[in-house]
């Protein structure tokens, strides 16, 4: 029987053989060039691994230190703004407890633009719209001054939508390299990059269970899928996938491989952007540093590599915890962790943070200025570099505040502020940082941005300027000198007559500069603008390259000038940084992906020319606040920050302006319509009462203007000779040194002190 069943596979043979090793020399001859096709793209990608990795914008580092303004809501939103969590004891990098005005942070370790920050856990105290204690909290050692992490607010992409933190395996918690292979693939550091005892022992537990709850691939499998396939489940799929992954194991070690898997593995997806990598999943779902995870985070992401959505801790909690938990079993089963770290992990909730860490454009209208500034200031190779931080002004507290501002104020307009459009800076004194930047009502929207591009007529706000003009001549002006409030009459060049009026619409006659300006008296700007020249006005404001044609015509003294509200911020600045130009800026510097300082920005300010006159100003801006046209101010109950400032109404009340500084902040505010149609609204009614929301809420400091150069004297209003303060209507006004009124008015204490002989003049 044997011998004719060899007899019979002899004869088959014979036959078969021919078309056996045809076949055969056609599938090496298919399979040999393809292999070596295969190979030369395997060695390609991995011979110069590498992934596109978006630049991080952040929001500055809040700075905390003993006297700094800050409120309770400040404090809540900047740890919002920046993901930390509440909880208990603030033991865990990225969680804060507090009571009441007591806070203890565990802040986490970062980097900044001075280099590496430790974690560190801190505590202090709020008090009186300022920290009063700051202190080490492990140690009570008291502390100068400490730094909280910035906010991400900003993903920059390049092509691919993709979020990555490129890492090396040693960065990486121990427990995640072993406790991902535990699951996925046990066999990781034996096989050659297929294993075909796991797909069998996989498909077996998928039978008994009659669904997928195991998988068979390896590890170099899945990251051929990553790599270079799609997720179709083809024959010819699989195949390439398992020749690749043989490919991959022959031509790299081991460590190679999991360093690849490790950062490329996806892991979630917020919107058009993936994460990528086991770092950038610890950041997108904790908040928090890879290396810094607890058990049961690292169980978590393991087991999300099998379903990120099925498994989104966000959308599907329970089914993320059930498959957490699974993990952790594994875990304790292959004895990665004991009996106690598995009974406390499962218990463990699952500390995902609310939202994802990746924000894209968060705030629009504060980006559209970052992206200008950094166009301006760095060449496309630069830009174009993968993996750059980009740090910039932005306080997030500031920006939601002022948001939130603009919006109660609107809504309080009722029938009178619909179709209204708002727009708003703040600026940091004296150093003109942009901390807010709202472009809208819509503050989420990436439309019309009218905090950098809507040009409107300013108004009274130029008015400032005007006075300066004349002030920075002391021996011909000083606030105390007489100007006519008197009718104006000029001819324009088609044949009409400029005839301005007042807002009440009267004439006031003689009276000094101080009142002209508290008051915003038109006529005696006007009169004032014409002694001094228009031309010199304009130049003024020429000097602050503005980007902005200036009115030539005598129109220009009352405002008829367009500016946006980030020009009017800037000129503002001015008087906000003691009479120096200072430019506004909304980028602090720039790391690379190594960590290097691309580039860092300082302060230039301008000479200053203008200095002491600009504290006469600044001081009289105060008198403005206080009995002039923004007097509510003090009646809001902010009379307390001795804040200067101006409010500003455009023809047939089109545009309401107000700019206003403290000591620590500047804010301008805009409202009008898009259509240029009136609003009904004067600067006092509109964009005043949003700047006085603002900066109810704003941590504020009050502003006490430096008086270095100016001497006060009382002096009579009506002769302008100096007088003494119990005399009748006497005033005291600041003059700059040197040119103060030397004659001196009588009065009845100058009689009395006659006829006593007290008078030794």
């Amino acid at each position: 029987m044997i011998r004719r069943l060899l007899a019979f596979l002899a004869f088959l043979w014979r036959w078969l053989r021919a078309p056996v090793w045809l076949s055969l020399g056609a599938l090496a001859g298919f399979l040999v060039p393809y292999v070596i096709q295969l190979d030369g793209q395997v060695r390609a990608r991995f011979d110069d691994l590498s992934w596109q990795i978006p630049s991080r914008v952040l929001a500055r580092p809040l700075d905390l230190a003993v006297g700094r303004p800050m409120t309770l809501d400040t404090l809540l939103l900047e740890l919002d703004a920046s993901r930390y969590r509440k909880d208990g004891s603030a033991q865990s990098a990225g969680t804060f407890s507090q009571d009441g005005g007591h806070f203890i942070i565990a802040r986490r370790a970062f980097n900044g633009l001075d280099g590496r920050h430790a974690e560190r856990r801190i505590a202090l105290d709020i008090g009186d719209g300022q920290i009063t204690t700051l202190v080490d909290a492990g140690s009570g050692q008291p502390l100068a001054q400490a730094e909280l992490d910035p906010a991400r607010i900003a993903t920059l992409y390049g092509m691919q939508q993709e979020e990555r933190r490129v890492v090396q395996l040693e960065q990486l918690p121990t427990l995640l390299l072993t406790g991902l292979q535990a699951v996925e693939d046990r066999e990781f550091k034996h096989h050659h990059g297929i294993n075909l005892s796991s797909i069998l022992r996989a498909s077996w537990v998928n039978l008994r269970a009659g669904r997928v709850v195991q998988g068979g691939s390896t590890l170099t499998q899945q990251l051929v899928k990553n790599l270079f396939l799609d997720r179709s489940r083809s024959f010819v799929r699989k195949f390439n996938e398992a020749l690749i992954a043989l490919i991959i194991e022959y031509r790299y070690d081991k460590r190679r491989i999991l360093e690849a898997y490790v950062n490329e593995i996806f892991l979630g997806q917020q919107g058009g952007q993936a994460v990528h990598g086991f770092a950038a999943a610890a950041e997108f779902y904790f908040g928090r540093e890879v290396a810094k995870l607890d058990t049961a985070e690292v169980a978590l992401l393991v087991g999300m590599v099998r379903g990120p959505s099925e498994f989104d801790p966000r959308r599907a909690p329970e089914h993320a915890r059930e498959r957490r938990n699974l993990v952790l079993v594994q875990f304790h089963d292959t004895g990665l962790i004991d009996a106690a770290q598995l009974s406390k992990a499962r218990s463990a909730p699952l500390n995902v943070s609310a939202k994802g860490a990746l924000p894209r454009n968060r705030y629009p209208a504060f980006l559209d200025l970052v992206r200008r500034q950094l166009q301006r200031d760095f060449s496309e190779q630069t830009l174009d570099a993968a993996g750059l931080v980009i740090h910039t002004t932005l306080a997030p507290s500031a920006q939601i505040q002022a948001e939130t501002a603009l919006a109660k104020s609107l809504k309080d307009l009722g029938k009178s502020g619909s179709g209204l459009q708002a727009a708003a800076v703040v600026t940091s004194v004296p150093d003109g940082e942009v901390l807010a930047l709202v472009g809208g009502r819509e503050v989420d929207g990436s439309g019309f941005n009218r905090a950098l591009d809507a040009r409107r007529p300013i108004g009274s706000l130029v008015k400032p300027f005007v006075y300066l003009t004349a002030l920075a001549q002391p021996q011909r002006y000083s606030l105390a000198s007489i100007i006519e409030d008197a009718p104006v009459s000029l001819p324009q060049p088609d044949g009409s007559r400029w005839m301005p009026r007042n807002a009440d619409g009267e004439a006031h006659g003689r009276v000094m500069l101080i009142d002209a300006l508290v008051n915003s008296w038109n006529l005696a700007t006007v009169q004032l603008g014409l002694r001094v020249g228009v031309e010199r006005v304009r130049g003024l404001l020429d000097s602050f390259a503005l980007g902005a044609d200036i009115n030539p015509n005598p129109s220009l003294l009352l405002g008829a000038v367009e500016l946006s509200p980030l020009n009017v911020a800037q000129l503002y600045q001015y008087f906000a940084a003691d009479g120096h130009a200072v430019p506004l800026r909304a980028v602090r510097g720039i790391v690379d992906s190594k960590g290097r300082p691309v580039s860092r920005f300082g302060v230039k300010p301008g000479s200053g020319d203008y200095v002491v006159a600009s504290r006469l100003l600044t001081w009289a801006m105060q008198q403005v606040v206080e009995s002039g046209t923004a007097r509510s101010i003090g009646e809001a109950g902010l009379a307390n920050l001795h804040a200067a400032g101006k409010t500003g109404t455009s023809d047939s009340q089109r545009d309401s302006w107000f700019a206003g500084f403290s000591g620590n902040q500047l804010g301008v505010v805009w409202m009008g319509r898009d259509d240029n149609s009136p609003t009904r609204l004067y600067g006092s009614t509109g964009a005043l009462r949003a700047w006085i929301d603002l900066f109810k809420r704003l941590p504020a400091q009050a502003l006490a203007s430096s008086r270095q150069g100016l001497e006060f004297v009382w002096i009579d209003p009506q002769s302008t000779q100096r007088s003494d303060p119990v005399c009748t209507g006497a005033r005291e006004l600041p003059f700059i040194e040197g040119y103060a009124p030397q004659e001196r008015h009588g009065c009845a204490l100058d009689k009395l002190r006659d006829w006593f002989g007290g008078n030794d003049e």
